[in-house]
């Protein structure tokens, strides 16, 4: 597997799903801010965008970093990292598959902005609203799956970790405790050592 990476950005989500799993693969560097590595044709070809991360695995080629954490969860890690296709908990933990890009990055861009708020028009609803959603869904805990770590909580905690350290979080013990549980994780830990490193 190649994984085209560049560090502080989405790319460490995918990073830290793969060193979850524990498959080998190489991490391919796009500084994604310079116009001539994103030529790159492997790249390209994984990501019409020119966005990372994007994977190549074998002739499958992907991008979006909650797409390839999917793919991947449910290529090497079924059961273990995702919910089989049949499970009852397969559709919570799609719902939280998605909820980080969906509805928590949205809701991040709308605080960050200063945008007018739209709960009734807008798809992630509003602030306020995906704050109460991430609460209630993380009551059972320890993970959004209940005892269950998966991918959805690699989504969703980089993307919590990401909106506490721009400090736009009120102050919410679930919320917290949870985002220290992620950071706890061995994996994570990784992931983030090569994103410094």
């Amino acid at each position: 597997m190649k994984l085209y990476w560049c560090p502080r950005t989405r790319a460490s989500r995918a990073v830290w799903c793969l060193e979850e799993l524990g498959e080998p693969y190489e991490r391919v560097l796009i500084d994604i801010r310079d116009p001539e590595a994103r030529k790159d044709p492997g790249f390209r070809a994984a990501s019409p965008m020119g966005k990372v991360p994007a994977l190549e695995d074998g002739d499958i080629r992907l991008a979006d970093s909650a797409a390839l954490c999917l793919y991947l969860a449910d290529r090497y890690a079924p059961e273990r990292l995702a919910p089989l296709i049949d499970e009852p908990d397969r559709g919570r933990f799609l719902f939280w598959m998605f909820f980080a890009p969906g509805a928590m990055e949205p809701a991040m861009a709308e605080k960050m902005g200063g945008w007018a708020t739209s709960r009734g028009s807008h798809g992630w609803g509003d602030f306020e609203t995906m704050l109460e959603t991430l609460e209630s869904g993380l009551a059972p805990g320890p993970w959004l799956l209940g005892e269950r770590f998966s991918v959805a909580d690699v989504m969703v905690g980089s993307t919590a970790a990401f909106m506490r350290m721009f400090g736009i979080l009120p102050e919410s013990a679930a919320i917290s405790g949870y985002i220290d549980r992620c950071l706890e994780r061995p994996a994570y830990a990784r992931a983030m050592a090569m994103d410094e490193g």
